[in-house]
């Protein structure tokens, strides 16, 4: 097996959830971020990454080669977010996500003790990913950090809100 280089193309992966069974995002909504906004991303990951391939390292200025591995940067971290997201929203698409499951285990327990309950960490994270006023961006939260960013390009560059909850 040979190792995969950075001017291979990255495929897109497939769409496991159901979209037609969301609660609260239509199939149209969903079918749409999917291939125009993840698609996208990957189209421009591959067109980025074939330039890339393309330079004579030697000759092209230094200016161009950070201008195209800044944006390969920007478009890769999207396309990552963009997996993490429609991984996130339903698995298998066997059992469509209602958003009002009690999160397992220490999870559960540290958002209690941090936000004061489960409901008001929801009720924050909903509000602060609604926030963004059907602009671009993202609410993650990730282990020890939530943090909503807009963008109407690229990463995440305004961030609005940052709070710290980790299971101990």
């Amino acid at each position: 097996m040979s190792a995969r280089t950075t001017s291979d193309p990255v495929n897109i992966r497939p769409l496991l959830l159901k979209p037609q069974r969301m609660n609260g995002l239509s199939e149209r909504l969903l079918v749409s971020h999917y291939e125009n906004n993840y698609g996208g991303a990957l189209r421009r990951l591959n067109a980025i990454r074939a330039s890339l391939a393309g330079l004579d390292w030697a000759r092209t200025p230094g200016f161009e080669i950070n201008g195209l591995k800044r944006e390969e940067l920007i478009a890769a971290g999207s396309v990552v977010l963009h997996e993490v997201y429609f991984d996130s929203l339903g698995g298998e698409g066997n059992d469509a996500p209602t958003g009002l499951a009690q999160p397992a285990g220490g999870f559960g327990e540290a958002l209690e003790r941090d936000f004061g309950s489960v409901a008001a960490w929801r009720a924050e994270f909903t509000a602060m990913a609604k926030a963004q006023g059907g602009g671009s961006g993202w609410t993650i939260f990730a282990g020890r950090i939530v943090l909503a960013a807009s963008s109407t390009n690229g990463p995440p560059t305004t961030p609005m809100a940052c709070r710290e909850a980790l299971p101990s």
